[in-house]
Formats: C-alpha cells, structure tokens, sequence
C-alpha cells in the first residue's frame, strides 16, 4: 500500500516532484500533463502534489520559475559590462534549453505555451515581468515593458525554429556562433536607443 503524507526525513519531495514536472512538461506538453502522472513519477500519493501545488496551473508557475530562477538569473546577467548583456543573455538562454538533441527542460515550456492558452499566459507574464521587466526596469532604460517584450520575442523565435522546428542553419550552428549573431540584437532591444517616430 503507497504510503501518504509527509515522507521521513529531509524533505526534497517538493524539487521531486518540480522535476517530475519538468520532464511531463517537457515530453508531453502542457494538456498531456497530469498531476496523477507526475506524482508516480515523483513516487508520492498525488494528494501531496496538490497540497505543495494546488493545481496544474500552479505547478507549471512553480516549474517555471524553477527552470529560469529569475532572482539569481537577473542578478547574474546584471553582473557584468552593460555592453555585454546581449552576449550573457544569449548564452544564459541557450544554456537553458540545452543540446538539439537532447534538449532542457525550457524547450517543453515553450512548446507547451505554444499549444495552451494557460501556458501561454504563464510564459508571457514570467518572461514580460519576473525576469526581462526585472531586468529592463533595473536597467533604468525607457520603454522597459517594450524592451522586454522585444527581447522575450527574439528568445522564443530562436528556441523554436532551432529546436522545434529544427531550421537546418541554426541546428549546425554552435551557441558561440549563435550568441555572436543574436546577442547584438537582444544588446539593442535592452539598452540601445528608442527609435525616434
């Protein structure tokens, strides 16, 4: 008989089942997700899921944030020359979604808002406010929201035509090679001047 409740011990139920999550997500989208599913993937009782997470919704938020870690991943790319965000920006974001072949758990969240409207909206207001806005707004530059919004579109282009859709130019290309076409562009959405009208 599966055993419920809390298990013995030092906790770290809560990053299981996050990473279980993750991987869901990640394989099966967002509307192929269960929260049966992923606690036996986790190996606890689902109860336990839903009192760390209460619902789908708020588990997808929870792997979100897990994936990016918004509070030390702005920190990070603030903590350099301001002319080589660009570059640190890049680099951060193809990190996270890892080798073509065996890609990070950021590919699923993408593919996931990309085919539900919940994840959708979960991605567009983490992107355009907990991480990019946190960013642009720390930056002190004007039209931060636009910034970051710009800046989030470049990001998602790339994950997806690279890594879903698999454009032949951009799967051959390392992330060096990418990061030196890419970066000068996100460098002007976050820091270069506004057109003028």
């Amino acid at each position: 008989m599966r055993r419920t409740g809390r298990r013995p011990g030092t906790s770290t139920t809560r990053e299981q089942i996050v990473a279980a999550a993750a991987a869901s997500f990640s394989s099966l989208g967002y509307d192929g997700t269960s929260m049966r599913q992923v606690a036996a993937d986790a190996g606890v009782d689902p109860a336990l899921v839903r009192r760390f997470f209460g619902t789908k919704e708020q588990l997808f938020s929870a792997v979100v944030t897990a994936v990016f870690q918004p509070g030390q991943a702005v920190g990070m790319l603030l903590d350099g020359p301001r002319g080589k965000l660009g570059e640190r920006l890049t680099h951060f974001v193809l990190g996270l979604l890892g080798d073509v072949e065996s890609p990070g758990p950021l590919l699923g969240l993408v593919r996931s808002a990309a085919t539900n409207e919940h994840a959708a909206g979960q991605i567009r207001e983490f992107l355009a406010q907990d991480m990019l806005g946190s960013l642009t707004r720390k930056l002190g530059v004007d039209h931060p929201e636009l910034r970051a919004a710009l800046a989030a579109g470049q990001l998602v282009g790339l994950a997806i035509a690279r890594y879903a859709v698999q454009v032949d130019a951009l799967v051959s290309s390392s992330p060096d090679e990418l990061a030196r076409w890419v970066a000068p562009a996100l460098q002007r959405y976050l820091t270069g001047r506004a057109p003028q009208p």
